[in-house]
């Protein structure tokens, strides 16, 4: 029944969108965190590029995003990230722009959890002396994370499934081999059933494991 996916190299597909999702799962943790930051923050002009970073990027499309990396960085900027290999070219590319979309979702998952956090105890830390810096990263971010693990896996899951944009510029993760197998297989229905059972395999864990964090380390109030 399954001879059609002989030939094929699915693990290394579905390795390409692993490797995609950890690597802009970790930027976009690391990005959307600094612009949490920065609407949160005392400082006007960066609470105003944060706010309109989020708003406008979040509303663009995501394949928009894609494209423009690799037309506009890549083939227009001339931008390559270090790489001469066209395929590295487009994952790195592809991770970028990933990083790009996902970090404003993050975001305000993150600043929802900030709201989260008593503002007396920020009061209580300025009055001893502590400055906003050490406010955020020593009071307040380490219980917003602790309060929006639940949303954040929700961010991840829906990063995994947006890896398969990245077929949009030629990177060989699981979209890009579904297609090709479809084009040249007479098993629509089979493929088709394979590749979302591959993603339920990348995401149901993921939702189990983060959900059972959730509860272990939700702030009690």
């Amino acid at each position: 029944m399954f001879d059609f996916l002989e030939g094929y190299d699915l693990l290394g597909a579905f390795w390409v969108t692993v490797k995609l999702t950890g690597l802009a799962g970790v930027g976009s943790l690391i990005w959307g965190t600094l612009l949490a930051a920065m609407r949160v923050g005392p400082v006007p002009l960066m609470r105003g590029f944060g706010t309109a970073y989020v708003n406008i990027v979040r509303n663009i499309p995501l394949t928009v995003i894609i494209l423009f990396t690799s037309l506009g960085l890549n083939q227009t900027l001339g931008i390559n990230l270090g790489a001469t290999d066209f395929d590295v070219i487009n994952f790195r590319l592809a991770v970028v722009g990933l990083i790009a979309y996902t970090s404003a979702f993050v975001c305000e998952a993150l600043r929802s959890g900030i709201n989260t956090v008593p503002v007396g105890q920020a009061e209580a830390a300025r009055a001893i002396g502590l400055n906003f810096t050490q406010v955020l990263t020593l009071i307040v971010l380490p219980q917003a994370f602790r309060s929006v693990v639940g949303p954040l896996t929700n961010v991840l899951i829906a990063l995994t499934k947006n890896t398969t944009v990245a077929a949009a510029i030629g990177v060989a993760e699981a979209a890009t081999l579904m297609k090709e197998m479809i084009e040249n297989e007479a098993q629509l229905i089979l493929i088709s059933a394979v590749f979302a059972f591959g993603f339920v395999c990348l995401t149901l864990p993921t939702g189990l494991i983060l959900g059972w964090v959730s509860k272990k380390v939700a702030v009690k109030r």
